[in-house]
């Protein structure tokens, strides 16, 4: 099958879609694949932005702005 083919089959299913959550994945999972296409040239960051973040990353931890790997794989379990 080809690609235009494809394309086409891919526009029948979602068309028959009527759950908006699944939408809203697909939209998401197509933005998000943009952005990585688009950041395929990437610049090395500079050793004051490294430790920056690892800076904000420590703030954020104590000042419990994080969400821990259990409550995340909830989170993606209740994306399907």
């Amino acid at each position: 099958m080809d690609i235009q083919a494809r394309k086409l089959n891919l526009i029948e299913e979602f068309l028959k879609i009527s759950d908006e959550k699944i939408i809203e994945k697909l939209e998401f999972f197509i933005r998000l694949e943009k952005q990585r296409k688009n950041n395929t040239a990437l610049e090395a960051m500079t050793l004051e932005e490294f430790y920056a973040m690892i800076d904000q990353a420590k703030e954020d931890q104590a000042n419990g702005r994080v969400v821990s790997h259990e409550a995340l794989k909830q989170r993606i379990k209740s994306w399907r």
